[in-house]
């Protein structure tokens, strides 16, 4: 069709001399104009919706985050922290049966320096989870604490082994390892300098994993023809692949049961708390987190819901919605919550816990975030953390890496970590 009217304006525009001079200013003038706006609409930018994303990013921009903290000029920073929780922990919409931890300790290994403990608890009346506890060695009195929340990274057979040390690691998850965190478990470096470190499994991964037994009839014979036959690594990657497919049909179920998907990890990982709180080898005002990619937003909310968390590090999982809605939303279904961006961005929520210590890692060959919006949400946390006149509990820092918590990134989070909690 651009091709066609481009022709015919091209046509029009040649028999203009014929025309009564008078009348050819005016069609001249038209003509430019719907010439202006056929090419205008030929080289409109592309996105990741195409066509939608006018319509999309028009409704968008009507939202007016009427909850985040540069809003408005908010007298009182408790009442703001306190109404955008409770219309936040509302839009997560999760708010299961309290039940009691029931901790149960199913393993011990002594470790260079510390003590991996495997441990089970109740996360509500429905749920449990399993967690890597690690304890330093020759503690004489308690200790600060860090829950190191895992990844994504399309890989749901584990959760916690991802950056905790664990003997005999299948050949795919060394690999992993190496790809995200060049081959360091951070949770037991974490340990190796003093912390207390609480590692839990989210929903969908590790042990609260999808069981491809349970999954109607049909939708896991392929998986299951596959890997009687495969070994060991190739099998866990057709597991990968059948539970990353399932994502479609476990979110739309968890929206029509009523809740959202990040209500339910960000409640499991509220309980993490709970149980460092248990535990005496913890000092109770001396908890800290950190998490790359879905572990860094994991750490984004709660960090940003939790009030017992003194001290925040988010590593690869910085961005805005505004940016998201041009290109870069292809992400896991795990983090979207409908609504939301009317009454907070992204990093707003990170920003409920300011001016508590928070220090963001961005990755500036990242493929999952566009660096304009990593820039857009550091202008965002920088300037809540100038209003609340603490910007130097706000650290934003820029790595020439791909999506990862590199070695040198881990140790920056070490020392802002023990800069805050020791």
């Amino acid at each position: 069709m651009i091709t066609y009217w481009n022709v015919w304006i091209r046509n029009m525009f040649i028999n203009w001399r014929g025309l009564n001079l008078s009348i050819s200013k005016t069609l001249a003038c038209s003509l430019t104009l719907l010439y202006t706006s056929t090419i205008s609409f030929a080289q409109q930018v592309t996105s990741d919706v195409g066509n939608f994303y006018p319509l999309l990013d028009s409704y968008g921009s009507k939202n007016e985050v009427s909850l985040s903290y540069l809003a408005k000029d908010w007298k009182d920073a408790e009442e703001w922290r306190k109404a955008a929780k409770a219309k936040l922990n509302e839009l997560l919409a999760f708010n299961p049966e309290p039940a009691p931890l029931n901790t149960e300790i199913l393993n011990t290994t002594k470790r260079a320096g510390y003590t991996q403990y495997l441990v089970r608890y109740n996360l509500n009346a429905l749920q449990k989870t399993e967690a890597f506890l690690l304890v330093p060695d020759n503690l004489t009195k308690p200790a600060p604490a860090v829950i190191a929340l895992h990844d994504h990274g399309g890989f749901y057979y584990f959760g916690k082994e991802k950056h905790t040390l664990t003997d005999n690691r299948p050949a795919i998850l060394v690999e992993y390892i190496q790809n995200l965190y060049e081959g360091r478990s951070y949770a037991d470096e974490l340990a190796k300098r003093g912390f207390v470190v609480l590692c839990p499994d989210a929903i969908y991964f590790g042990s609260q994993k999808l069981d491809p037994e349970a999954l109607t009839p049909g939708v896991s014979k392929s998986y299951l023809s596959q890997i009687s036959k495969a070994d060991e690594s190739a099998s866990i990657k057709a597991y990968n692949k059948l539970a990353g497919a399932n994502e479609v049909a476990m979110e739309k179920t968890i929206l029509t049961s009523g809740t959202t998907w990040l209500g339910i990890i960000a409640q499991g990982d509220k309980v993490a708390v709970d149980f460092l709180l248990s535990r005496p080898e913890v000092v109770p005002d001396k908890i800290g987190c950190i998490g790359l990619s879905l572990g860094g937003l994991r750490s984004t909310y709660l960090f940003g819901l939790d009030s017992r968390i003194q001290v925040g590090v988010i590593a690869a999982f910085s961005t805005t919605y505004q940016q998201m809605l041009k290109e870069h939303a292809h992400h896991t279904w795990m983090m979207y919550v409908p609504r939301q961006y009317q009454f907070l961005d992204l990093p707003d929520v990170a920003s409920l816990n300011a001016p508590r210590p928070l220090m963001v890692m961005n990755c500036n060959q990242d493929k999952l975030f566009s660096h304009s919006g990593m820039q857009a949400a550091e202008q965002k946390l920088s300037a809540v953390y100038k209003k609340m006149k603490a910007s130097d509990k706000f650290k934003c820092n820029y790595y020439d890496e791909p999506h990862s918590m590199t070695i040198p990134m881990q140790e920056d989070a070490f020392a802002w970590l023990e800069k805050w909690l020791k």
